[in-house]
């Protein structure tokens, strides 16, 4: 079976997701929509992936640092030594090897992507991209990091997981918002 890799992001208006190594707004309904689907499995033997670039790991604060009840993988063109914390790979290629037939084989549901910007592109760019999980905030907030442009093959779909409609949090408008490519076979 073709492991998929699956995107989670939140991009304000004008696609910013981060500034200065945090996120601009305050949500907590989005985090726990976030932490809930990078979490959860249904199959209670295995855990998900999270899967990060170097810099995304390192804007986690240290004390929610490994992200809990999944395996924490950072992707580092460097010798990174993150001990029990995250296992460091260097490409997208060598995580999903590692994971299909490697020391994880059998014990990983899902695999999410939970950035940064050059690590989302690279997904979407994979011949193992299956969906982008997309909170579109409609506010705008300085950023200095942004989330790439979405592929114009990439079509809106239904997850049942996922809350439809506008939701509302802080005086803030949001929508959950589901991808995948057009005539996708994973």
């Amino acid at each position: 079976m073709k492991l998929g890799l699956n995107l989670i992001a939140a991009a304000c208006e004008k696609g910013g997701i981060g500034v200065d190594g945090r996120l601009p707004w305050k949500l907590k309904s989005e985090m726990k929509f976030f932490s809930d689907m990078t979490t959860n499995t249904q199959d209670n033997t295995k855990q998900n992936v999270v899967l990060m670039g170097r810099r995304t790991w390192e804007c986690i604060p240290q004390k929610h640092r490994p992200l809990q009840n999944r395996i924490n993988m950072v992707l580092s063109s460097q010798d990174l030594d993150l001990g029990d914390a995250a296992i460091v790979c260097k490409s997208i290629p060598a995580a999903i090897e590692m994971i299909s037939s490697g020391s994880l084989k059998g014990k990983v549901e899902k695999i999410w992507v939970i950035g940064g910007s050059s690590v989302y592109k690279t997904a979407m760019e994979s011949p193992n991209f299956h969906r982008l999980y997309l909170t579109e905030i409609r506010k705008y907030f300085e950023c200095d990091t942004f989330f790439p442009d979405i592929p114009n093959d990439f079509i809106t779909v239904t997850d049942p997981d996922v809350p439809q409609g506008i939701q509302r949090e802080n005086g803030i408008e949001f929508e959950y918002k589901v991808y995948q490519r057009d005539n996708n076979d994973l």
